[in-house]
């Protein structure tokens, strides 16, 4: 029987769709709260898992795996694989996922106070759960969590891969999207010999460059993680917002297209340069929205919005731009922008994506990533869209998830 360990961390990411950004430190998290923000980890978790169950679950349940084909089908190609022994922690940092999963849980690790849980607490569960031997520990958090993993381990060697539940997630440690991790995971359970282990960045937003007006993420080490490029991230690069003239066209051709009205325009050192050229100082980091005028300088009317002040703000152009390295569009960094704000900005038709050219062909032809947890959503929004690249310039680019 395969043995797979699972530590979730309870509040990651609890501060997204709230404009909060981490949720690091318990006074956040207790804002985050205050401010209506609901628990998403222990979700994310379990549809990873319920991915593996399935994958696992009989002749034939490679068919549906995209990218991985029949490596997931389990040991035989195609055989039924077992279901996997489970050990965890209790409560929300596992055993309630696994349970959501339909799986069974041995639980190893309790928290003092469930409602509480600290990093003290993530290294304890790591530690206990890794203790029992597993062929694939699973971590659900964000960069701060990939941390107190690789704390936990101190150097022993256990295959690690990351459902993603955070904020940020510059770490090349985490599956695209849950059930991209729940892929990963059955791939290499199936011990088929077509997924070997890389060692992959654990990485954290440099909070010194940030508040020097930049986005830059430290290296902190290494986990081995199954490698399948097509469905684990990449870490995100540094990237810079391009030559004044580019940015200066991109900006124009936004403002044509939003004309009189308003405009969410996403976190990133693009979009605020995008700003500036529109007349208009926004946040690095976060969710701003601007009033366009034609011929007047742009106004910043929201800052550091929250899903519920962009719903409220009335329907929205929204302008984002793709994390450099990484791809991803939507779902890293920018849950406030969520499936009810983009539903109600009116989908497709009011997406507008900006990048400059040398930073679409650092992709590498990496198509850009969604991750909004809307399945039905990232469907709508999937297929080839125009990326405005300057002044009457656009690429069409693929957006997949």
């Amino acid at each position: 029987m395969t043995r797979i360990g699972l530590v979730v961390n309870p509040v990651a990411g609890l501060g997204g769709r709230v404009g909060l950004g981490g949720t690091d430190g318990q006074e956040r998290r207790h804002r985050a709260l205050a401010l209506g923000a609901r628990p998403l980890a222990g979700e994310r978790a379990a549809a990873a898992l319920r991915e593996l169950r399935e994958l696992r679950a009989g002749p034939g349940a490679g068919a549906g795996a995209g990218a991985l084909g029949g490596a997931v089908a389990g040991p035989g190609g195609g055989r039924p694989g077992a279901e996997p022994e489970v050990v965890t922690a209790a409560g929300a940092m596992g055993a309630d996922s696994v349970a959501a999963a339909g799986l069974t849980a041995r639980v190893v690790y309790a928290p003092g106070a469930e409602d509480e849980t600290s990093a003290e607490d993530t290294l304890a569960a790591v530690r206990a759960v890794v203790a029992e031997g597993v062929d694939l520990l699973l971590l659900a958090g964000g960069d701060g969590t990939a941390r107190d993993v690789l704390t936990a381990l101190g150097g022993a060697h256990c295959p690690v891969l990351g459902v993603p539940t955070g904020v940020k997630m510059h770490s090349a440690v985490f599956g695209v999207s849950p059930r991209a991790a729940g892929e990963v995971a059955a791939a290499w359970l199936a011990r088929s010999g077509s997924v070997r282990l890389r060692d992959a960045e654990v990485m954290d937003r440099d909070e010194d460059e940030l508040r020097a007006g930049r986005v830059a993420s430290r290296l902190y080490g290494w986990l081995p993680v199954p490698d399948v490029p097509v469905r684990v991230q990449q870490r995100k690069t540094g990237s810079t917002a391009g030559a004044p003239e580019a940015v200066g066209g991109i900006a124009a051709e936004v403002a044509e297209r939003v004309g009189d009205g308003l405009l969410a325009l996403g976190p990133g050192s693009t979009t605020r340069a995008v700003a500036a050229a529109l007349g208009a100082d926004v946040s690095l980091t976060g969710v701003d929205v601007l009033a366009l005028r034609p011929g007047r300088p742009a106004e910043v009317v929201l800052r550091d919005a929250g899903e519920e002040a962009l719903l409220a703000a009335g329907p929205c152009w929204i302008a984002l731009s793709p994390i450099g390295g990484q791809g991803f569009l939507l779902g890293r960094g920018n849950q406030q922008i969520s499936p009810r704000v983009l539903r109600a900005a009116g989908g497709r038709e009011r997406l507008l994506v900006v990048c400059t050219e040398q930073k679409l062909a650092s992709l590498g032809g990496r198509p850009l990533l969604l991750d909004t947890g809307d399945e039905a959503l990232d469907a709508e929004l999937a297929g080839h869209l125009p990326v405005i690249t300057g002044r009457r310039r656009t690429s069409l680019y693929r957006l997949t998830t």
